[in-house]
């Protein structure tokens, strides 16, 4: 096998208004390897990818495919030079079906038409190199996130990609479907591909990663390295520029002898969930743990008015609440919902900060007048800015600018703008780094502390275990048990995996 690097990136520098977003980063891609492309929220991954793809142009340095150094004016001309990306959000047309999404970019024609024929045909056999077990035939609406991408790597195969970048490709997928992924990527390694790997979940990169390559405030300051050489830690202080140190969970005594300020008594919802019951207390944090479509993300939804109950009683201060809306949620009951969906539900990406702090504010800074005080409004975002350690160029930066752990902490920031009394939090860490991860850690800890009553969905059981004072496990939308947290991860781990099986085992 040749030994010549199927993808480099030399000195590579792109700036952006007021911002170095590259400073002459280098990466190196071998054949048959899976490189692992790590660094903090805002290192320039993003940037970095999409100067590889031809999304942009970089300022300096050069791009060199299979020793051929090539300019890309756009997308298109990097797919031609065998570069696929499949981004963390998924990027298929959900009105076409499964094949018409793998070849749509050379469809088939005989005599001036599409052959369906050769659609399914030619889309199978991408699938077939996967081992996926999909008819083309499918709409690409049934499929599940990780079907999805998939399918995106399908097609990548059909453009006849040597270089596949993944973007986050396991953080809103579930452990099975990891899994599968990771034998994809081991099949596309042995087949003598490239594959570059961002992720934030280091024991992915160390059990599926060959070299390394560590981005930090637009530098590469680890190149193309061999990862067996890089212990854990010395990566994430490579990441962060200095040790972070462990994290250290505080000694908490979640209050038993208050009454519950969020309770579900026996609820049934249209979404499917069937006898739900669940109590939070002010100062509690009740983790609410079960596989991918176990049925959180739902039961969230029918808190807050998104899904209708229609059975059993919520309650709200022990008093029924009935509850339509979002707004009704916020307004009536100071309740908050952080969603897991901060792209297209958590933040408005063309709005200013400004904007999406205060907008769960504007009644009360209006003050009966209609008329919203900018002062007023820039004094009580200025102060969740702070408070949080939001990075921004100005408060009038565009939301859709900031790095996704930035994103995540306006998603909460306009929560806490509105003095909640109850709030749920779903998948509050996912695709965003360490430092910031163990950011949010405390200032969770810091909101139960200080009496609010929090709700936290987590697909991820470690953070679960360091997070909860409770966990509640839902399986097929039911609550299979509750187990009170003592944070030792091997004995929690095990019950939790009980409770998630119980059903199963009942059968």
């Amino acid at each position: 096998m040749t030994t010549t690097p199927l993808l480099e990136a030399i000195g590579l520098s792109k700036s952006f208004p007021g911002v170095k977003a590259l400073d002459g980063v280098n990466l190196r891609l071998a054949p048959g390897s899976v490189h692992a492309l790590l660094g903090e929220n805002g290192a320039g991954k993003s940037t970095l990818i999409k100067a590889l793809t031809g999304v942009h142009r970089p300022d300096a340095g050069s791009i060199v495919v299979a020793g051929r150094e090539q300019r890309f004016a756009d997308p298109a001309a990097a797919r031609a030079a065998g570069i696929g990306v499949v981004h963390q959000e998924r990027n298929v047309i959900r009105s076409f079906t499964v094949g018409e999404n793998i070849v749509m970019e050379r469809m088939p024609r005989s005599a001036g038409r599409i052959d369906w024929s050769k659609v399914r045909g030619e889309a199978a056999a991408c699938l077939a190199l996967l081992d996926v077990d999909l008819d083309p035939a499918t709409p690409i609406t049934e499929l599940s996130s990780a079907q999805m991408q998939l399918v995106e790597i399908a097609r990548a195969l059909y453009t006849e990609t040597r270089v596949l970048l993944l973007d986050e490709p396991t953080a809103s997928i579930s452990g099975a479907e990891s899994d599968r992924l990771f034998r994809v990527v081991d099949r596309l390694r042995d087949d003598g591909r490239a594959v570059l790997f961002v992720s934030h979940k280091l024991e992915e990169v160390y059990a599926h990663c060959d070299t390394v390559t560590v981005l930090r405030d637009g530098e590469s300051v680890l190149e193309s390295q061999p990862l067996a050489e890089h212990a854990h830690d010395e990566i994430v202080d490579t990441m962060v520029g200095r040790s972070l140190g462990s994290l250290t969970v505080p000694t908490r005594s979640a209050p038993r002898d208050v009454a519950p300020a969020l309770e579900l008594d026996g609820v049934t919802t249209t979404a499917g969930h069937h006898d739900v019951s669940l109590a939070v207390r002010p100062g509690e944090i009740l983790g609410l743990y079960g596989l991918v479509g176990a049925g959180r993300t739902e039961l969230a939804h029918a808190i807050v008015g998104l899904e209708r109950i229609t059975a059993g009683e919520l309650r709200i201060d022990g008093s029924p609440a009935r509850i339509r809306s979002v707004r009704q949620a916020l307004q009536r009951h100071r309740l908050g919902y952080v969603t897991e969906n901060r792209k297209e539900e958590g933040v408005f990406l063309e709005q200013s900060i400004t904007r999406n702090i205060a907008v769960t504010v504007w009644s009360s800074l209006a003050r009966g007048t209609g008329l919203v005080s900018g002062r007023r409004e820039r004094e009580v975002v200025s102060r969740y800015v702070d408070d949080l350690d939001i990075r921004i160029s100005s408060l009038n930066q565009l939301a859709g600018r900031l790095s996704g752990g930035n994103q995540q902490k306006v998603s909460l920031a306009k929560w806490l703008a509105a003095s909640p009394r109850i709030l749920i939090i779903d998948e509050p860490t996912v695709g965003i780094d360490l430092r910031t991860k163990r950011a949010f850690y405390e200032l969770i800890w810091r909101l139960a502390d200080e009496g609010l009553a929090i709700l936290l969905i987590s697909s991820d059981l470690a953070e679960m275990i360091t997070l909860a004072d409770r966990v509640a496990v839902m399986d097929r939308f039911a609550i299979t048990g509750e187990v009170e947290n003592d944070h030792d991860y091997d004995s929690m781990s095990r019950e939790v995996i009980r409770l998630i099986h119980a059903d199963a085992d009942a059968l």
